[in-house]
């Protein structure tokens, strides 16, 4: 009773989360307990609900907010801890000395923000094949949930590596439960990631299909997380034909926005851009990431202008982000606060605790419709989006010596940002080209990190900044010790910790 009453909650709170954009396909008035009894089945707007669980959870304060940009950015060389000194929020101090441990909490937010979020979707899988349903109906939920359990899966393993593999709902005697407690091998999460992504490719609409439900999984958006994922397995010619299929726009229409800077804007949320963006709504009828936007605000201003939207300060742009950027790149003042900036909204940022903030975190009061909610801003996360696609294409070209299709993808970022093009012309100096375009194309997007463990070069950038990096053990995290602690020993530990 305990998990569906969980999902219940979440279901019905998640009706709510596309209505931003007054999404036809959402029914505020069929709102409902979904019980666990057998009839439940029989009303087919219950299917929804278990599906809608599913996005739901990317609002999770864990999945989205404090614990996940600790992993994600603190952790990195894009970001400093910020705030002030003395505020350790939690372990921010540990994610950004790389000293944490099993029993820092920032790790274990997400590995439990996660697999709730891999449990959700394995109970939309299992419980949507009861109702009676248009078949065409029935693929899409099923569809929807394979994407986002792969979506939740990527982040897992990237995160910690070998962890549980759980396709299904657990029965709940100790035998079941001790299997899937066990860790398989990376492989085989991202075995299941691909499976995932490809019934996902072959069932979803495209973006222009939507209707205007931008929020919902989409053709274009599986297959792009697909490319990605293909990049991280080094499977550099699926990378490369997936990224394809996005650019020439036979799964949808995406292009590069001509403005770098509006994309983190109201008037750039579900543009064409953007291939998912984790949608947030702080108005009636509400749902909204936790805090995302808090965490990361201007702390202890001072400003021009009253109502301007502030926070706690936490994961400041570092120094070393600040000064990869080349001279005339537009993309350092669409990423970075820096005190004395005058800001899109004509806020003028006179002083501040921290040198730099994360702009592309900043909600204006006074130019959006934020709701002047500093808990839980309309600001959607953007999880995917074409420049980084164009730097998969290039990356993946690179690697299976194209290099003048390399060029070309990586030129076109290049060009958007007001940077001429790339002087590199061979396969090493590329792929250093492209590495390095990723981190500013992409700062303080969540990627950096991760990007660094996959080129295998984390511990000689991070021991370069004074940081603790330790080769062998630092490229993951360390498995959550409550989590060890609750499987009697049957989860183990990552090397080191």
């Amino acid at each position: 009773m305990k998990r569906i009453y969980i999902i219940i909650v979440t279901a019905i709170i998640s009706l709510f989360i596309f209505s931003a954009c007054n999404k036809s396909w959402l029914n505020p008035a069929a709102e409902g307990q979904l019980s666990s009894v057998d009839s439940s089945f029989l009303d087919p707007a219950n299917a929804q609900k278990f599906v809608n669980a599913c996005y739901t959870q990317l609002l999770n304060w864990d999945a989205s907010s404090f614990a996940w940009i600790g992993v994600t950015s603190i952790a990195s060389d894009d970001a400093d801890k910020g705030s002030s000194p003395g505020d350790v929020g939690s372990d921010k101090d540990q994610m950004d000395a790389i000293t944490w441990t099993p029993t820092s909490s920032s790790p274990a937010g997400v590995f439990s923000a996660y697999f709730l979020g891999v449990n959700y979707c394995n109970e939309a899988l299992f419980n949507v094949p009861k109702f009676k349903l248009e078949t065409s109906v029935q693929e899409r939920y099923l569809a929807e949930a394979k994407f986002l359990r792969a979506y939740y899966y990527f982040t897992l393993v990237r995160t910690f590596g070998d962890v549980p593999y759980k396709d299904t709902v657990v029965a709940q005697d100790d035998a079941t439960i001790r299997k899937y407690n066990r860790r398989v091998s990376k492989d085989s999460i991202y075995a299941l990631i691909e499976s995932d992504l490809k019934y996902a490719i072959s069932i979803l609409p495209t973006r222009d299909q939507l209707n205007g439900e931008y929020g919902r999984a989409s053709k274009g958006a599986a297959t792009g997380l697909l490319a990605k994922v293909s990049m991280y397995e080094k499977k550099w010619q699926q990378a490369y034909d997936l990224t394809n299929q996005v650019i020439n726009q036979s799964v949808g229409t995406y292009s590069l926005v001509n403005d770098y800077a509006t994309i983190w804007r109201e008037v750039g949320e579900n543009s064409e851009e953007s291939l998912f963006e984790i949608q947030s709504k702080s108005t009636s009828p509400f749902a909204a990431v936790q805090q995302y936007s808090q965490v990361q605000g201007i702390r202890g201003g001072t400003f021009n202008v009253t109502n301007v939207y502030t926070g706690w300060g936490f994961n400041t742009p570092s120094t070393d982000l600040d000064n990869a950027f080349e001279p005339g790149d537009v993309r350092r003042k669409a990423t970075i606060i820096h005190i004395g900036d005058t800001l899109f909204d004509g806020v003028v940022v006179i002083n501040a605790e921290n040198a730099m903030y994360n702009y592309k975190a900043y909600p204006s009061n006074i130019a959006e419709s934020y709701g002047n909610n500093t808990d839980y801003s309309n600001k959607n996360i953007r999880i995917l989006r074409m420049g980084d696609i164009y730097l998969i294409n290039a990356e993946a070209a690179n690697e299976l010596g194209s290099t003048d299709v390399a060029q070309t993808s990586l030129n076109k970022v290049r060009n958007r940002a007001k940077l001429g093009n790339t002087t590199a012309t061979t396969q090493a100096d590329l792929r250093n080209a492209i590495w390095k375009e990723r981190r500013v194309e992409l700062a303080m997007e969540h990627d950096r990190w991760y990007d660094l463990v996959r080129q295998g070069r984390a511990g000689v950038v991070m021991r370069a900044l004074g940081k603790n990096f330790v080769d062998g053990k630092h490229e993951v995290f360390p498995i959550p010790q409550t989590e060890i602690n609750s499987s009697n020993n049957v989860l183990t530990q990552n090397p080191g910790y």
